[in-house]
């Protein structure tokens, strides 16, 4: 049987095709992850922390919740206590490392503590969830408060790194440095702090100069290759005394000072010679320049002044001659003098 050539031709039949469509669940973080957290525990808790969420403040397109400040201290919170306390437990394992010297437990102490910070930084930005692509801006501005506002703070810190490494100064060391008058601060260094280095006087004054003062001024470090410190006593004794007995007086009377070392011994130099007598200068050496320097010179005057007063020696007074020329005007003078 023929088969009509108007017959349609059959069509194919259409095949249903399933578009997969792929929901991305957005990625939980900072104060929504610890809310689904905290919620999956208990559903009282969920209540409470849905009311905490409901309660927010729109600023733009961004949603600042009670909640979202509740977890944002209570993270910040966690993280400074952690970070402290582990800042205080590094500082008590290196205090016992006996091998290390004060210098270098200090050095030590302060990197590692400058690295639980960062650490600490890091984690807390990481619990929250914050993504730091999106304070570039604000980056940009705090590096240039930093490059202007605080480049003394960050000059400071990098200095007492430095002195720190270089061990040119220490806590412990005796020091003298000037101030802008001219006036010099004599003292001994407690602590070398991240800004400043405490330095305590002889009448318990503490000064706190900063760390480039004294990268940059000249200091006196009396105590940095050898704690052996020359203190210099000028003495004065009349013309009519026996130059070596004076000397032996002066010897005698450093010696008996109890913190004069008997090496380096004392030494006795004749300085000059100056209108009321000999001028001598007594040098005598200690080794804890941190107790003074002052009590010693006085405790060398004092025993030469009992024993100059047991060999008969004076103290040199002022002297002048007075010539007084021969006129009228003094002749009448002494008459007058004569008549009275």
């Amino acid at each position: 049987m023929a088969r009509s050539l108007n017959t349609p031709a059959a069509t194919p039949t259409p095949t249903a095709t399933a578009t997969a469509v792929v929901i991305e669940e957005p990625q939980i973080s900072g104060a929504d992850g610890i809310k689904e957290a905290v919620s999956s525990r208990s559903d009282t808790v969920g209540d409470v922390v849905d009311t905490l969420d409901r309660l927010a403040l729109q600023v733009g397109s961004a949603r600042l919740s009670l909640w979202d400040f509740v977890v944002v201290v209570s993270v910040l919170a966690l993280v400074v206590t952690l970070a402290w306390s582990a800042s205080r437990l590094s500082s008590r394992l290196l205090a016992r490392a006996k091998r290390l010297d004060l210098t270098q437990r200090l050095l030590i102490e302060k990197m590692v503590s400058l690295l639980i910070w960062t650490v600490a930084f890091l984690v807390g930005v990481d619990v929250l969830g914050i993504d730091l692509t999106a304070l570039t801006v604000f980056s940009g501005a705090f590096g240039l408060a930093i490059g202007f506002g605080l480049q003394k703070t960050f000059g400071n810190l990098i200095a007492g790194i430095i002195l720190l490494m270089d061990k040119s100064i220490k806590p412990g060391d005796v020091i003298a440095i000037a101030d802008q008058s001219g006036q010099y601060t004599f003292g001994q260094i407690r602590r070398i702090g991240i800004r400043a280095v405490s330095l305590t006087t002889r009448d318990q004054k503490e000064y706190l100069i900063p760390n480039e003062n004294l990268m940059v001024n000249q200091v006196e470090n009396w105590s940095y290759s050898s704690k052996n410190v020359r203190i210099q006593v000028p003495v004065s004794v009349p013309y009519a005394t026996d130059l070596e007995e004076a000397e032996g007086l002066m010897l005698e009377a450093a010696r008996s000072v109890k913190r004069v070392l008997a090496a380096p011994p004392p030494t006795v130099w004749l300085d000059s010679f100056t209108e009321n007598g000999f001028a001598f200068v007594i040098h005598v050496w200690i080794t804890d320049p941190e107790e003074g320097t002052g009590n010693v010179r006085s405790e060398v005057l004092k025993g030469l002044w009992k024993l100059m007063r047991a060999n008969g020696i004076k103290v040199p007074f002022p002297q002048r001659d007075l010539n007084l020329r021969d006129t009228e005007a003094l002749r009448d003078l002494i008459e007058a003098l004569r008549s009275q």
